[in-house]
């Protein structure tokens, strides 16, 4: 009797040579089509720089409402403490004073904001004050756009865009805000 020999079994593999072609394919593929955020930081537009010999224009001191945010996140109005969702009516009242109370500004077009904070600020205090100042303006624009008989502002920018004449809302409220950092002693 002849002993019988077990064949040997191969044992089964799983082809791997085209593996590092896939990955490489997959990464190709997350690079290409994954978006990377960039934080482009507050879109603000700035005045021409003034020339060395020409002096700023006089502001009278009723005319500027003073935002103090300071390196603990604390509003001050006007150097009072208030709470970052009072500016939005506060900067309200005081661009459309139209001179009524002596303790805002004379009109609409003479009034300015004043934002100041230290480097110091938590970014998001900051962004929220001037959120509310722009909601504030916003609310404004809105406002008398009604009053001329549109539905809202975006309406209203709509039909100008379309008939091409100027933002008169705009031209009649316009936004002066100041962002500084604080003086020295009031730091």
């Amino acid at each position: 009797m002849a002993l019988l020999k077990k064949k040997k079994r191969t044992e089964a593999e799983i082809p791997t040579s085209s593996m590092a072609d896939i990955a490489f394919l997959l990464l190709i593929f997350f690079l290409v089509t994954t978006t990377i955020d960039v934080d482009t930081g507050i879109g603000m537009v700035l005045p021409p720089k003034l020339e060395d010999d020409v002096e700023p224009p006089p502001i009278k001191e009723r005319n500027v409402l003073k935002i103090l945010v300071n390196e603990t996140g604390m509003v001050l109005l006007e150097d009072k403490p208030s709470a970052a969702d009072q500016v939005r009516g506060e900067v309200k009242k005081h661009v459309l004073n139209n001179g009524q109370d002596l303790a805002y500004s004379e009109a609409p077009n003479k009034a300015l904001i004043s934002i100041k904070t230290a480097r110091q600020t938590p970014y998001n205090n900051y962004v929220e004050v001037l959120d509310e100042v722009w909601m504030a303006y916003f609310e404004m624009w809105d406002s008398e756009a009604r009053s001329l008989g549109y539905s809202d502002y975006a309406t209203y920018v709509e039909a100008i865009e379309i008939n091409g004449a100027e933002n008169q809302i705009r031209d009649k409220i316009k936004p002066a805000i100041s962002i500084a950092e604080p003086d020295a002693a009031a730091g």
